[in-house]
């Protein structure tokens, strides 16, 4: 982990949490549910690509989504989700690698764990398709972690929120890199963050779009500025799961519900 790293004091909290928690005395192996081919095939039913995320909340979310998690995953899906996205995080995000187990095991499409993972053996706490590997965090450690998680057999959506994070990660290998919206040292979301820092990635490296995405407008600026899919999450929890998934993936403003 990067100790000069500057975030907000809630994420400090969620890191020194995720630094005390153990990492499981076993190694996992995954036979991962392909992500490009999810995104290829929803791209062909002329869908944007969306990770839907299964939240209860967070720090910067008023309340607690009340949706059961396994329920709302399968809505995601009926509604076009591509993916998901799965918070594992407990103490401030609500989430659980039982929560995780329990979705991918109702669904077939990629599921992504979304968690702060710091060394190689938080890798191992449960086996998910894509895993999160966050570039401020990592460091001169992003190689190696995604080393790791693809030994593993996961493939890693690296995120990133400034041009020289985009490049640390372009170096490091990734195939996946998630633009986040949101500034971890201010919790401010700017949508033009992913317009700025877009245009630096390599035409082989799939670009999602993070954070802030609650119109299908929203959506339709972010694939306009590059993005080849998107994870929004609280805009998909709040209300109808299913209807909010297809008219974002759809990027219409109206939608029927049939």
């Amino acid at each position: 982990m990067d100790e000069t790293t500057q975030v907000a004091p809630a994420v400090e909290a969620i890191l020194a949490a995720a630094v005390e928690r153990e990492a499981p005395d076993r190694r996992v192996s995954v036979d991962a549910r392909a992500l490009d081919a999810a995104f290829a095939d929803a791209t062909a039913a002329g869908r944007m690509p969306v990770l839907a995320e299964v939240k209860p909340t967070s720090p910067t979310t008023d309340g607690v989504h009340e949706a059961h998690p396994v329920e709302a995953a399968t809505a995601m899906v009926d509604g076009g989700a591509a993916a998901l996205s799965v918070l594992t995080e407990p103490e401030h995000f609500g989430g659980s690698p039982e929560t995780l187990r329990r979705v991918r095991d109702a669904v077939d499409v990629p599921v992504l764990r979304k968690d702060f993972v710091l060394e190689p053996g938080d890798l191992d706490v449960v086996a998910a398709d894509v895993v999160l590997l966050i570039a401020r965090f990592l460091g001169d450690d992003l190689e190696p972690m995604l080393d790791a998680a693809r030994d593993r057999g996961f493939q890693a959506l690296v995120e990133v929120h400034t041009p020289a994070e985009l490049a640390a990660a372009v170096a490091a290998g990734a195939d996946y890199v998630g633009v986040n919206n949101r500034d971890l040292a201010a919790l401010e979301v700017d949508l033009a963050t992913f317009e700025a820092v877009a245009p630096a990635a390599p035409d082989d490296v799939t670009l999602v779009a993070e954070s802030g995405l609650s119109t299908p407008a929203d959506v339709r600026r972010m694939r306009a500025a590059g993005a080849d899919a998107c994870l929004i999450g609280t805009a998909i929890m709040d209300g109808d799961v299913k209807r909010n998934t297809r008219r974002l993936s759809l990027a219409e403003d109206d939608t029927s519900d049939s």
